[in-house]
């Protein structure tokens, strides 16, 4: 960040962050206050919206942040807070997908304004019922999670297929309505 507001003395920037989980296609802020979801026992869960074709995320928290350290601190602010749990295949592991979002501003001296945003995702892993052994709350969070990794190949596949009218199903998922 240094190095550009350097190269652009004259520009100002803003860079905004937010840290999401999607948990059993439930979404939840990683970053805002917790406030427990009476349903689920778990953090309260957000709702989709949709605005000209654009999906986002109300209410979700976001943070100003000015360098690398205020990244790092609310990226391990957020990983404290995702769903983990323990399988006969993993100590420690994920039970949600979780999204990163950067938004950088920028504001030129001309008063022209750029926006960029970059989604950092990090999904959890498919899962065999019969290498996990999951029961209960982990087998249905394992449902969860392979829908959702299912649809994001059937999102992929639509796009890498050479017919350029064809459907592509981004809707299906809460992941890959968010990553559209």
């Amino acid at each position: 960040m240094a190095r550009i507001k350097a190269e652009a003395p004259d520009d100002e920037f803003l860079v905004r962050v937010s840290y999401l989980e999607i948990y059993n296609e439930k979404i939840h802020d990683l970053l805002g206050e917790e406030e427990e979801d009476e349903e689920d026992d778990y953090r309260r869960n957000l709702k989709i919206r949709e605005n000209q074709g654009i999906f986002f995320v109300e209410d979700l928290t976001f943070f100003v942040v000015e360098s690398s350290e205020d990244m790092m601190e609310i990226m391990d602010r957020g990983k404290e807070n995702r769903a983990v749990g323990s399988t006969d295949m993993n100590q420690e592991s994920s039970r949600s997908h979780a999204i990163l979002t950067v938004i950088i501003e920028r504001q030129q001296k001309d008063n022209h304004i750029v926006v960029g945003k970059l989604n950092l995702v990090d999904l959890a892993g498919s899962e065999r019922q019969s290498k996990t052994n999951a029961e209960g709350k982990q087998l249905t969070e394992a449902k969860h999670i392979n829908q959702s990794l299912s649809q994001l190949g059937n999102v992929i596949s639509a796009l890498t297929e050479s017919k350029s009218l064809k459907h592509i199903p981004y809707r299906n998922s809460t992941l890959t309505k968010l990553l559209s």
